[in-house]
């Protein structure tokens, strides 16, 4: 019988404050954020240095400025700077992709500021029981189904997926500038990760991804929330390496080995490639583990 006894579940969680790998994926240096014009106005801020959090994306314009995501509390004053450089003053609206702290925990500084937050209503109730967030920065306007908003001459639809990454995860689709920004799903030629404790689900993953392979053609800049900037073609392999992970792992699950016999197997050392420092090869096989007996 398959061995889910285990009460550890630390290793779904990490440690998003610095590196936990020692090796090329650790974060060096300084936080800092590198800004990456990707046209009409709209911007990616991809991790230069450090630790500072998942990648950002701005629309800047004459009407108004948008910021999808923010980053770590602790980098706050690092990525302000960085955001409010860009649009040349406060930022107006704060869009919230999900609840995890490498993507909101500036929320409440922005909110300070007078930034105006956004996100799906299941993001909204989440962080408003994570006794770690900050609740100044929950968001104020939130949405059920798709949201539109029109600004600086584009078209912003925000899609909720529920189930994949976590249990409500937004992407932001640039209609015009053709530019889709994932929020947390789409790893880039890394391992993923699905939060099996808030919602996560490696099939909600799966078809969340191809949705968005749908929406896209070859043109189409999508912006992943680890990782760098990538396209429908790179989107496409992160889906192959999931369905390749669950194919590696499923037959092993389904002997009735436990957690600890399949670890010892590593079954994943194929992909050991795609490590970072928050995601491990053990740390991927004891997600996935969990992930496919529980669920």
């Amino acid at each position: 019988m398959t061995d889910t006894s285990s009460t550890d579940r630390s290793f779904l969680h990490g440690h998003s404050e610095g590196g936990v790998w020692d090796k090329a994926g650790a974060p060096t240096g300084q936080d800092a954020w590198r800004p990456l014009d990707l046209g009409q106005g709209v911007y990616a801020l991809e991790v230069d240095g450090g630790n500072p959090g998942g990648t950002i994306g701005m629309l800047v314009g004459d009407e108004s400025s948008v910021l999808i995501d923010n980053g770590l509390e602790k980098s706050a004053a690092v990525t302000v700077a960085a955001t409010e450089k860009l649009a040349g003053g406060p930022i107006d609206y704060l869009i919230s992709t999900h609840l995890h702290a490498d993507h909101v925990g500036c929320n409440a500084t922005y909110a300070a500021a007078g930034t105006t937050i956004i996100s799906h209503v299941d993001t909204r109730r989440l962080l408003s029981v994570d006794d770690t967030f900050d609740k100044a920065g929950l968001p104020v306007l939130t949405f059920s189904d798709r949201a539109t908003i029109h600004l600086n001459g584009l078209t912003l639809e925000l899609i909720p997926f529920a189930n994949a990454h976590t249990l409500s995860d937004t992407i932001v689709h640039f209609v015009e500038a053709n530019i889709i920004h994932t929020g947390d799903l789409f790893f880039n030629k890394i391992y993923p990760f699905m939060d099996l404790d808030n919602g996560g689900n490696i099939d909600g993953f799966i078809a969340a991804q191809r949705q968005i392979i749908d929406m896209a053609n070859d043109d189409t800049v999508i912006i992943a929330g680890h990782g760098p900037i990538g396209n429908k073609a790179e989107m496409q392999t992160a889906v192959d390496l999931l369905l390749a992970i669950k194919a590696t792992m499923k037959p092993l699950i389904e002997q009735g080995m436990s957690m600890e016999d399949v670890l010892q197997e590593n079954p994943l050392s194929v992909f050991e490639h795609l490590a970072w420092f928050h995601i491990t090869t053990e740390r991927m096989t004891k997600i996935i583990y969990h992930l496919l007996t529980e669920g």
